[in-house]
């Protein structure tokens, strides 16, 4: 069983995703705009919430440091902490990313890793207090890899905030429930700005239906939207 997944974004009108590029044309300061989405992200009300490795990057901090008496390590699973009040799930293939501490940003780090990433950097992980779930190939079964989050962790509610990139995979592969976007009144307009679901080269068109279940007027002007996701060719 697979838990809930809610993809939450923030975008303006055009669906540009790096908020930076057009936090002018609200006449509001970035972290108001960012105070607005966390709050919604509170309200929401999940275990976990789940991103790609550009943005695990963003708080990964610390440099390679494998322990030097490390003992045989667990795969594909080591739980470090479990019942912890929320989760932050960073999904890193290659097993690249190195922290400091269990936590990222006030929440309990689990990553997805590759099956090919080493024993050393799992030692690492581990030593560090960090959870981790191993896949059994090189690339990384997202819907496997929700069930095991949902099986050993407890992860009943999760949101995927990833990039574009990130996005699209959970898309692609059915696992979004529900999308909730917060629209601001804005427009960036930049040419080959990255959008909030970048995806293949025909599109997601003939991959999903959205249905309306909410809209809400928020603060800084914004619009609070939220939609179902069905996907037609699950039922063929």
């Amino acid at each position: 069983m697979k838990p809930y997944v809610i993809c939450h974004m923030m975008g303006p009108l055009d669906g540009q995703l790096l908020v930076e590029q057009w936090t002018a044309s609200t006449g509001l300061s970035f972290d108001a705009l960012i105070a607005e989405y966390d709050r919604v992200h509170e309200q929401l009300g999940a275990d976990a919430w789940i991103a790609g490795r550009a943005v695990g990057a963003e708080f990964a901090d610390g440099k390679p440091h494998p322990p030097i008496n490390a003992t045989a390590v667990e795969r594909p699973v080591h739980v470090a902490r479990s019942g912890a009040e929320e989760y932050a799930v960073l999904i890193d293939p290659g097993g690249k990313l190195h922290w400091t501490g269990p936590m990222t940003y006030d929440a309990a780090t689990i990553v997805l890793l590759g099956g090919n990433v080493p024993d050393a950097h799992l030692a690492e992980l581990a030593c560090d207090g960090i959870s981790y779930v191993v896949a059994e190939g090189e690339k990384i079964d997202l819907d496997h890899a929700l069930s095991t989050l949902n099986a050993r962790f407890g992860i009943a509610r999760l949101l995927l905030e990833g990039g574009a990139h990130t996005n699209a995979e959970f898309l692609e592969a059915g696992l979004v429930d529900e999308i909730s976007l917060l629209l601001f009144p804005a427009i960036c307009g930049r040419t080959g700005s990255q959008t909030l679901f970048g995806a293949r080269r025909d599109g997601l068109g003939d991959r999903l239906r959205l249905s309306a279940i909410s809209t809400a007027v928020r603060q800084a002007g914004a619009v609070h939207l939220r939609y179902k996701v069905e996907y037609p060719w699950k039922s063929h």
